[in-house]
């Protein structure tokens, strides 16, 4: 009998800071500094040890809405931004319907809203005091992040006063008074380096939460970091969602196990992962990629690999997801295995990638007919990319595979989606 999936609420927590915070390109840990930061704040407020927690795993997610790196220089680049609000929605969309992480969704929709205008929302003050919390743990490490493992404690005075004179206005005054005390300790701004910043989140990661999420939660939670993934390009809308409905309907027509299934149906709403470092002007690009691009656009699926692989229960789905650029003939990548190393799961998966790529619309072509289609996946398989049964199971359901790859299957993910939307 096949296992479901069983994975700590926590560690998926986890999962979604570092993809979303890939998007930072040359910084990737902003959301575990402030975590760490709101947690160093809580603990001189006298704040519960759940209340810590909710301060940690909040920092974690308070970006979930950001998927471009527009929109990161923009909120790294200024202090207070006229735009900061679109993430802010975006993440409230995206957690509001996931049980889980509901109790996240109103205080990330307000984590760049002053202190002076907190209170002219209707939020209860549990969430107001949790949401000023993140705005100032953000805004610190904000003016911070260029000074780490460089002159951070010959800077850390001047932000200090900047972060200060902002109380009343910006902050609430109490957490400033926190601040002045917390960071007096050289070991505060240390610790936000990256390599110390990382093991700190690697060990809170390993305690364990109370919560196991189910299978199903498990597929809504891969379906809102597939939207993340997707809104990271026009180039790509939806892109993830389809290749998701396209893989699970061969692994059925394959005749895998329903919790196969569900499996292959996970790993292919998370395949693309990775591409949230991949720098906007490569996947905007309206045209073939020169070697350099090309060289950085094969990264994305190792990315994958490294966020997935190391959460208990996701093992398998890491390899099916990573897998989906290999070839039988080892022409692929990243990892160039041998052909008995690409499991069935991950061939369905490769196939699904490419043909709904194929037949989705671009902004700078139109999709591809279905016959021309299906003869480049058929030219694939005779070259030895592509599993040959699977490309004869996708040609003789072509029209059912089709329909799904386009988004006009009514048992498609596409209409889950559209409530985050």
């Amino acid at each position: 009998m096949d296992k479901g999936l069983d994975v700590d609420l926590r560690q998926m927590i986890i999962v979604i800071e570092t993809a979303v915070s890939l998007v930072g390109m040359d910084d990737t840990n902003h959301g575990k500094r402030v975590g760490f930061i709101a947690s160093q704040l809580g603990y001189e407020l006298g704040f519960s040890e759940a209340d810590i927690r909710f301060a940690f795993e909040f920092g974690l997610l308070h970006d979930c809405g950001v998927s471009t790196e527009s929109m990161h220089n923009n909120l790294v680049n200024q202090f207070n931004w006229d735009g900061a609000n679109i993430h802010c929605e975006i993440g409230y969309r995206l957690l509001k319907d996931f049980a889980p992480l509901a109790k996240f969704a109103t205080p990330i929709r307000h984590h760049h809203t002053s202190w002076s205008e907190l209170s002219e929302l209707n939020i209860s003050a549990y969430d107001a005091r949790m949401t000023n919390l993140i705005f100032l743990a953000d805004r610190i490490d904000v003016q911070a992040a260029a000074h780490y493992g460089k002159d951070i404690l010959l800077v850390k005075d001047q932000i200090v006063a900047d972060i200060c004179a902002r109380s009343g206005s910006y902050f609430n005054p109490v957490f400033i008074e926190a601040f002045k005390e917390v960071q007096r300790s050289e070991a505060f701004w240390i610790a936000l380096e990256d390599r110390h910043i990382t093991r700190y989140t690697w060990e809170m990661g390993h305690v364990p939460s109370s919560q196991r999420l189910t299978l199903p939660q498990i597929k809504h939670l891969s379906l809102i970091l597939s939207y993340v993934v997707d809104q990271k390009s026009p180039f790509t809308a939806q892109h993830s969602v389809r290749v998701a409905d396209v893989a699970r309907f061969l692994a059925q027509s394959y005749g895998l196990s329903e919790v196969q299934c569900d499996k292959v149906e996970i790993a292919g709403l998370l395949h693309d992962l990775g591409k949230l470092h991949t720098p906007d002007k490569i996947l905007d690009k309206p045209g073939p990629l020169d070697p350099s691009e090309r060289a950085i656009m094969n990264q994305h699926s190792y990315e994958t690999y490294e966020i997935l692989r190391h959460i208990p229960g996701l093992e398998e789905i890491a390899r099916w997801a990573a897998f989906h650029h290999e070839g039988i003939n080892g022409k692929g990548y990243p990892f160039h295995p041998s052909a008995r190393e690409l499991s069935v799961e991950a061939r369905i998966i490769a196939v699904a990638d490419i043909f709904q790529a194929l037949v989705q619309n671009r902004p700078y072509r139109a999709g591809i007919d279905l016959s021309t289609a299906l003869s480049m996946l058929s030219d694939m398989a005779e070259e030895g990319k592509l599993d040959r049964d699977i490309v004869g199971l996708a040609t003789k359901l072509d029209k059912q595979c089709y329909e799904i790859a386009k988004g006009s299957d009514p048992n498609g993910n596409q209409n889950f989606i559209r409530l985050f939307e």
